[in-house]
């Protein structure tokens, strides 16, 4: 029997299967996000009157982060709740799809592109072969940006100093005409404060001010125009296929209720922090036209990123036609 299935008792042989399932997040214990998924959790058991029941672990609880992907695969685990692009190493697409720098001004636009236009459908390709099925997408919604001198466009990033982390955020910034400078997380505080850089992608508007940012760097962009990552829901794919198409709606509901729950939350969260700002800090929110200038310089990332391989090619296809079809990104 596949891992995590329960039979149906003998008493009631009409009942459909029941499922106690175990998940690993991405996310230690005491992330605030791996909270909101125990809500997620809490969901489930309601939408399906019980029958199916997840325990979500918090990361390395049985395996590392980069390795739930094999585990789901092998039963070691039922699914993983986790950034989609540490699995980029396995197929390149992943990265490109968990991450598309500059593609998104809001959540809701990833949530539909997945939902409507091929997002869905390209990640069960790529993760169905490894013995995966996707069940759908959340975020920690679109990261603000911390500088310290006023950002209002593609122009004010000309030579600016920047932390971004390597890979498509350093590169898009790059090609932006800004100077990335890689740095943990941990010294962004510092050298903000020591002037070594000048701005920084780093977290949520809320997160930034919780950790006094906004106290060194008084020009924030909110909402951000650059990261946000997908977060993937995925199951064993033998204990999907083992579920009725209701437990598989439910599940599937269950994801997109979620996805709009966790927003709603973080959104909340920003907009408090934004209530509460000292009047000394200026918010600065790039208009559409700025931020379609900045979609169609990384856009020449993205066709670098393509060239990875075939699956690559089809993300950047899709998520080309699903911009310009949206009136997101030039023809």
């Amino acid at each position: 029997m596949t891992a995590g299935v329960v039979a149906a008792t003998l008493a009631f042989p009409v009942q459909a299967q029941d499922f106690s399932l175990r998940f690993q997040s991405s996310d230690p214990a005491g992330n605030p996000n791996f909270g909101l998924a125990q809500d997620w959790t809490e969901m489930v058991k309601e939408k399906t009157d019980g029958r199916v029941v997840i325990e979500l672990l918090p990361v390395e609880t049985i395996v590392a982060h980069n390795e739930t992907q094999d585990a789901v695969a092998a039963g070691i685990i039922d699914g993983h709740y986790t950034d989609t692009s540490y699995f980029s190493g396995r197929e390149p697409a992943l990265g490109l799809i968990a991450n598309p720098v500059g593609a998104w001004s809001a959540p809701e636009q990833m949530f539909d592109f997945v939902r409507n236009g091929g997002g869905k459908e390209l990640m069960n390709e790529m993760l169905e072969p490894y013995g995966l099925h996707f069940i759908g997408a959340t975020t920690p919604g679109l990261e603000a940006f911390v500088s310290k001198v006023p950002l209002d466009g593609v122009d004010d990033l000309q030579g600016l100093k920047l932390r971004a982390p390597e890979g498509m955020v350093q590169n898009v910034f790059a090609a932006a005409g800004a100077s990335p400078v890689n740095l943990p997380g941990s010294e962004v505080f510092t050298s903000l404060d020591k002037g070594v850089i000048d701005a920084a992608d780093y977290s949520t508007f809320a997160t930034n001010q919780s950790q006094g940012l906004h106290d060194i760097a008084k020009h924030p962009v909110y909402p951000g125009f650059h990261s946000m990552p997908l977060v993937e829901i995925s199951i064993n794919k033998g204990v999907w296929d083992s579920m009725p198409a209701d437990i598989q709606d439910a599940l599937t509901e269950s994801v997109n209720e979620y996805a709009e729950y966790q927003v709603a939350q973080i959104r909340k969260n920003d907009e408090e922090a934004i209530a509460n700002l000292d009047p000394s800090i200026t918010v600065h929110d790039w208009s559409d036209e700025e931020r379609a200038k900045f979609r169609a310089i990384a856009r020449s990332q993205w066709e670098k990123a393509a060239s990875a391989s075939p699956a690559s090619q089809k993300v950047y296809d899709t998520l080309v036609a699903y911009l310009t079809e949206n009136g997101l990104m030039a023809e």
